[in-house]
């Protein structure tokens, strides 16, 4: 995986970027021609990328096909791909591997006896949405399709790790931890493997013994738990990070783990027992020129600008973010909400009681969990965003969801933005309460923002949620770049922008209930023309950047008072 870091030596990977065959399927005749057999004709692209950015394919929603052609020395091989928009269909010299639904979720297909020489991949990657669909059709960002992030083939050899967690608790006075690992194995070849693997997370050994697998056997191995004490915490001020190594005589997996503990108890926010008030922006990954595959150097441009900000949390709205850019904020020390793509008005009964679209949702939860589960950044898990809460089905989908993120999430706070917190039943199952509000742009003015949060502390004493620390997750208002006015009550100026961010951070933070908030948003991002939420431009303009990362008035405003917050807090 491209990463910060390798994450094998002993591994053959071979990246599969760069130029692919490419061939629209607006009739959807691909399969039925056997396209999987190897592309009839075609073009040239770039992979990553999406195809919504080619001047010819600007709203295209359909199917794609790609084909790649690589050499491979045979035996076993791992087929990852970190994502594909939005449901994905898997070739490999015409024998069908299988499908993956979910545009920012990562998976893989092994392989076994292909031959030596040159191998054909197929993919056929299809954006069309329908009622099933997570996100649905109504959502507030652009749906690009397309290979958007990286993909690798890797020759597997002897008794391989395809995963590994590294699972630990703190002592109460967080001197000392106790660390076991939970590793899925494979052996690749096709007869009976025994091989030694051990396991180290720093310069600590945590595991050695020897491992015996079956021809193609998979399975997961428990290491039993480690004491120590000779460690440092990962935290905002010393973001410590230790190399978590398992290898086995044929295979490694490296990551990087960070110590860290992070509680909500007594109506606050605590991390490695430091109270902590979160402040932080939103953040989509996308580009007007890049889409959703959008470059790790443009990922550190944007974290730059954030911590310019004084910004220590960023939540990725609305879907799990690139790996690499997770790995920027573990040695950063910045803290990251990260959640699945179930986002607001299309999601109504019907689409909510669906079981498909259910069971969507909680493997879009597993692979988020599998795959980001070593990031100390990572301290919120968010269920799904502003669906309306009193449909019965919403509240057994909270229960299933934060069911699932508690046993495989590790140490996070589990959460979901209301849109509606004063009808949510769904609030029994956060531990932290998240709120969604925009007094001063979609009606009303800045004075209301007084009443609601005056109404609301009420509300919640009243439905006995007063313990829980409350979250300003969304707050903003729109502004097109350059345009402003003498007059602070024109809305769409520079100035009324940063004048309500201004009103509604000094009243948050003065409100002793509420724990952190993350202004709406960190930069402008591409929307549908069909919208109905009045966004001119096709763009959502809340930015307090513009698309390109130029600063508006009030990205000099929220750096002015982010900075005033912390060094108070010091």
């Amino acid at each position: 995986m491209k990463r910060l870091f390798d994450d094998h030596k002993k591994r053959n990977v071979t990246e599969l970027s760069g130029a692919w065959k490419f061939l629209v399927d607006s009739e959807n005749k691909g399969i039925e021609e056997k396209w999987y057999l190897g592309l009839p004709k075609g073009e040239t692209v770039i992979v990553p990328s999406v195809w919504n950015n080619e001047l010819s394919m600007l709203n295209y929603e359909g199917t794609i096909w790609y084909e790649k052609t690589f050499f491979s020395d045979g035996g076993t091989l791992l087929l990852e791909f970190e994502s594909v928009m939005t449901r994905a269909d898997i070739w490999l010299d015409g024998k069908y591997l299988g499908n993956h639904y979910g545009a920012f979720s990562q998976f893989e297909f092994i392989v076994n006896d292909a031959s030596c020489g040159n191998h054909l991949l197929i993919v056929r990657a299809d954006s069309t949405v329908d009622k099933q669909s997570i996100p649905q059709k109504k959502v507030d960002w652009f749906n690009y399709g397309g290979i958007a992030r990286d993909c690798y083939v890797s020759s597997l050899k002897g008794i391989c790790i395809l995963s590994a967690h590294l699972k630990y608790e703190l002592s109460c006075d967080l001197k000392r931890v106790s660390i076991w690992a939970d590793l899925e194995l494979y052996n690749a070849e096709n007869g009976e493997v025994s091989t030694e693997l051990s396991a180290f997370v720093g310069n600590m050994e945590i595991y050695n013994g020897i491992v015996t697998l079956k021809g193609y056997e998979k399975t997961n191995l428990l290491t039993p738990v480690c004491e120590f004490e000779d460690f440092e915490l990962w935290s905002t001020e010393n973001p410590k990070l230790y190399d978590f190594i398992v290898k086995t005589e044929s295979d490694d997996l490296i990551d990087r783990v960070g110590f860290r503990k992070i509680e909500a108890k007594d109506g606050k926010i605590y991390l490695n027992h430091k109270e902590t008030e979160l402040y932080g922006v939103n953040r989509h990954e996308e580009h007007p020129d890049w889409g959703f595959a959008f470059p790790a150097k443009l990922m550190k441009r944007d974290l730059d600008l954030i911590c310019d900000l004084g910004c220590n949390t960023v939540r990725g709205a609305h879907y799990p973010q690139s790996r690499i850019l997770i790995d920027m904020l573990d040695e950063r020390g910045l803290l990251f909400w990260s959640e699945i793509p179930i986002w607001g008005g299309g999601f109504d009964d019907t689409v909510l009681g669906d079981d498909v679209v259910v069971n969507r949702g909680l493997e879009m939860h597993r692979e988020m969990t599998k795959y980001y589960y070593n990031h100390p950044s990572i301290i919120i898990w968010g269920m799904h965003n502003e669906i309306y809460t009193l449909y019965p089905c919403t509240k057994a989908i909270s229960e299933k969801y934060s069911k699932l993120l508690r046993e495989k999430g590790g140490n996070r706070l589990i959460t979901h933005a209301a849109a509606f917190p004063f009808e949510d039943d769904s609030l029994e199952y956060d531990d932290i309460i998240c709120i969604n509000m925009y007094k001063g742009w979609y009606g009303g003015d800045f004075s209301e923002w007084d009443k609601f949060v005056a109404d609301f502390d009420a509300h919640r004493k009243k439905i006995g949620q007063e313990g829980k620390a409350v979250i300003i997750s969304e707050f903003g208002a729109g502004a097109l770049a350059g345009f402003h006015s003498y007059f602070d009550t024109v809305r769409w100026s520079e100035e009324y922008q940063s004048d309500l961010l201004e009103y509604c951070l000094k009243l948050f933070n003065k409100t002793d209930y509420i724990k952190g908030f993350y202004i709406w948003q960190f930069a402008n991002i591409r929307t549908y023309p069909e919208m109905d939420l009045n966004r001119i431009r096709c763009f959502n303009n809340k930015g307090i950047l513009d698309e390109y990362r130029n600063p508006k008035s009030a990205y000099f405003k929220v750096r002015e008072l982010y900075n005033k917050f912390k060094k108070r807090e010091c």
